[in-house]
């Protein structure tokens, strides 16, 4: 899947790493940066949500979407776990809660343009809105405005802000508990420091969670272009097969620098294998073809 993520900001609290470990599947183990775990909440754009190599759909490829994070491990690969995502869009939540294993859920948004509070070169701000309407799912509700408050930076290894972003992958877990993994990849994060005036926030209230009343660490994109593969069941040896057929040897280090967004690169190394990335990309477009006639029938 291709999709890019705009308008994007980082808000994140240090929690006791005692308090979200029971929240996580055994089979993850809980990351932590400066003795203690993270949680972020993160509301941003999507824009542009297609499969690759297929156009975008009007209505169907843009929407808000707000997660709700913390950071996780398996096999020494770090990733993201997300205990919900809320999107303003009926399909796209359908389809990946059965495509991707994930805690999406309906809710009503608003995304909107607006005035930094001082004028800055950096650019306008940004005014958002969510209130959860899933059925059956407790509410959460989140209002905010934000925006840049400088110029672009790349995070650093061993710093916080890498740790919080520097994730290409993420994990999931199905009803009977399988944990899966689905790596994304992406550019490095044009990250700027960012102000935020939250007016409410309850996204945490659903797992049990208070956020401490401390100021959170603050982060915001403009834009990222990201491309995501379908989660597979997470296993050593089935991660490693796929990181191999794509050329991507990161999964021992978040410091190793990933691969580009172009496979045409790694292809052109290594000629026998496009029949075969191709035969997958049939296969993948199939599979998410089925699961989407699917979803549309049980709307």
């Amino acid at each position: 899947m291709h999709m890019m993520w705009l308008d994007l900001l980082f808000a994140h609290w240090r929690v006791p790493a005692a308090v979200l470990r029971p929240l996580i599947p055994p089979a993850l183990a809980l990351d932590e940066f400066d003795g203690s775990a993270w949680i972020g909440v993160v509301p941003f754009r999507m824009s542009g949500v297609r499969p690759r190599l297929a156009p975008s759909v009007p209505g169907l490829s843009d929407f808000p979407e707000l997660n709700v994070r913390t950071y996780v491990t398996k096999d020494g690969k770090p990733g993201v776990w997300f205990f919900s995502l809320d999107a303003a869009n009926r399909l796209a939540v359908r389809a990946a809660r059965r495509v991707f294993h994930l805690p999406y859920m309906d809710a009503e948004m608003v995304c909107l343009d607006a005035p930094s509070p001082n004028p800055s070169p950096l650019g306008r701000g940004v005014k958002y809105s969510s209130h959860r309407t899933h059925k059956g799912e407790p509410p959460a509700d989140f209002a905010a405005a934000y925006g840049p408050t400088g110029e672009v930076f790349h995070a650093q290894p061993g710093s916080l802000e890498h740790f919080l972003t520097a994730r290409y992958c993420l994990y999931a877990a199905d009803a009977q508990g399988r944990v899966y993994r689905g790596e994304i990849d992406h550019p490095d994060w044009p990250l700027q420091p960012a102000w935020a005036e939250i007016e409410r926030n309850t996204m945490t209230g659903p797992i049990g969670l208070t956020l401490p009343a401390d100021r959170p660490h603050l982060l915001f994109t403009r834009k990222l272009d990201v491309v995501a593969w379908l989660p597979q069941i997470a296993n050593c040896e089935l991660r490693i097969a796929n990181d191999e057929l794509r050329g991507d040897t990161r999964h021992s280090s978040l410091s190793t620098q990933h691969s580009t967004l172009d496979e045409h690169r790694y292809l052109s190394a290594h000629p026998v294998l496009p029949g075969a990335v191709q035969l997958l990309r049939l296969q993948h477009l199939r599979r998410l073809g089925r699961f989407v006639r699917a979803v549309c029938a049980g709307a």
